[in-house]
């Protein structure tokens, strides 16, 4: 065999599917998803890929005990959502891709279900495929989300720095802070949509399933699908695959309503929101106001211990 033919039969999938983790010291849930993955996958060749981003609760030496058979990647640090799934994907062997989030359990074969869709819509303009994801309950929960314009998060926002300072004052008066209420319930739905959650993100491996390293976490997969859009390709939530999502079981929680503001999952999550649209929306002016309210909101001072690093972080944006 010649050695130009031998690189391009090296490069061809070997694999039907390649599962791909992020672990970032979440050791039990990860141990419960893999678990699930091994129990309920049959009829079908994959592999899978844990991404782990330097965790030091035991989860390594979990993971090599308990599952030799996974593919390991030790990155030593946190990386970030986005990039340690670029480095699982980068070894990965797999036709399609499934990013599955280590907080979610196979209820069924759904990496087989997953496959044979996109296998038999060949023809079609498929780019992203997704359940309906339900929490340990049962219910329906958040699945798929809108492409949300610039002026709507700026009027969210907004809203959110409203609330916020009046509760702020009611806080600092009474010396109470009041509970926040978290809902996560959805309905169920069949079809296309603006982008399946980046829990279970079933693509085919190529130049389209790569994430945008610039997002750390949070909001990588809208980009990506928007992205797809931009080419032609959909995303669906299809019928079959079943997978519970243990929302937030990865991330910290700090139910009160001024301080939730603070947590690192929500401090990711609106630069990430400044990300998104400063990569996708040329807006200098709106831009700017979604830069000033984040700060605003940040600058409380019930938050500001927590999230100055984060406000020098923003003024250090480009725009």
């Amino acid at each position: 065999m010649k050695i130009a033919e031998k690189e391009m039969t090296d490069c061809l999938p070997s694999k039907s599917v390649s599962i791909i983790i992020v672990n970032y010291n979440t050791k039990e849930l990860t141990r419960q998803c893999l678990a699930s993955i091994f129990e309920k996958t049959h009829d079908i060749d994959f592999e899978v890929i844990v991404s782990d981003n330097g965790s030091n609760d035991g989860s390594i030496e979990m993971l090599k005990h308990d599952f030799p058979e996974i593919l390991l990647i030790e990155n030593k640090k946190n990386l970030g959502f986005g990039t340690a799934n670029n480095r699982g994907l980068d070894r990965a062997k797999g036709k399609y891709i499934l990013f599955l989030n280590s907080d979610t359990l196979l209820l069924n074969n759904a990496v087989k279900k997953f496959y044979d869709y996109f296998e038999s819509h060949q023809d079609e303009n498929v780019g992203a495929l997704g359940c309906n994801l339900k929490n340990a309950k049962g219910e329906i929960i958040h699945s798929y989300g809108q492409l949300v314009p610039i002026k709507q998060r700026i009027a969210a926002l907004f809203h959110t720095l409203l609330g916020v300072t009046k509760d702020t004052i009611f806080y600092l008066i009474f010396h109470k802070n009041k509970e926040i209420k978290i809902r996560h319930a959805s309905s169920f739905f069949i079809g296309e949509v603006p982008y399946v959650t980046g829990a279970d993100l079933f693509v085919k491996n190529d130049e389209y399933a790569r994430y945008d390293e610039r997002f750390f976490m949070y909001n990588e997969e809208v980009d990506l699908q928007l992205q797809m859009h931009k080419a032609g390709l959909d995303s669906r939530l299809i019928e079959g695959p079943e997978i519970i999502h243990l929302e937030g079981g990865s991330t910290e929680k700090r139910h009160y309503k001024i301080f939730y503001l603070s947590t690192k999952g929500n401090q990711q999550l609106f630069l990430s929101y400044y990300q998104f649209y400063e990569k996708n929306e040329d807006k200098k002016a709106m831009l700017f106001l979604l830069k000033l309210i984040i700060i605003l909101i940040w600058s409380n001072p019930l938050l500001i211990r927590y999230t100055y690093k984060n406000i020098l972080t923003l003024l250090s944006f480009k725009r």
